[in-house]
């Protein structure tokens, strides 16, 4: 199963959360759901999940939106790994990262989590920390909002209209990661100016 990867969109389940900074990973997943022409259903692992291949005979994406809340997507992901076969080396998180600008991705491999409670939990259940992220940047909070705060908000009328660009491109960083690997997806998007 070697050219089949796990990609999880990092949210949280439900309606009253679907607009939030935190669920930029799900609009991800599903941009991604859309572009290879497969819908989300229902999986024993706790999980929305959609598939499909990367172009003909392409890599298989296995995409993913846990039903869990945020801070406990480890276990839907570390089952879906063992139900699809898929290594950690095969596993990609989407995630928001406040301590990007808005309307930036970063892409990279392993290290820390930042505070970010989802991957801390991923990390944990996975055994390692060594697992690809695609960084979507949504920015510091202002003043002294709170970060949990920040990021439980919707999007601001500005930012919500830039954000079909940073989705989009959230999701080509990732088609690239699978396609090209990790050299060639930072070095497309970091430092990408619109």
């Amino acid at each position: 199963m070697g050219n089949t990867w796990l990609v999880v969109g990092l949210g949280n389940p439900g309606p009253g959360y679907s607009r939030n900074r935190h669920n930029i990973g799900y609009m991800v997943v599903e941009e991604l759901a859309s572009r290879v022409g497969s819908s989300f259903k229902t999986h024993k692992a706790r999980a929305l999940v959609a598939e499909g291949r990367l172009g003909i005979g392409g890599p298989k994406l296995i995409l993913a939106k846990s039903l869990t809340f945020m801070n406990l997507t480890g276990g839907p992901t570390a089952a879906l790994a063992k139900f699809f076969d898929v290594d950690a080396d095969h596993v990609i998180a989407v995630h928001d990262e406040i301590d990007i600008p808005f309307d930036t991705i970063k892409l990279k491999l392993g290290g820390g989590e930042g505070g970010h409670n989802g991957l801390r939990d991923m990390s944990k259940t996975l055994g390692t920390k060594d697992y690809y992220r695609v960084r979507a940047g949504v920015g510091r909070p202002p003043g002294r909002q709170d970060a949990a705060d920040h990021v439980l908000k919707d999007f601001s009328a500005p930012e919500a209209k830039e954000l079909p660009f940073l989705i989009g491109d959230a999701a080509d960083a990732t088609e690239l990661l699978i396609t090209d690997g990790l050299v060639a997806a930072q070095q497309k998007f970091h430092g990408q100016v619109r």
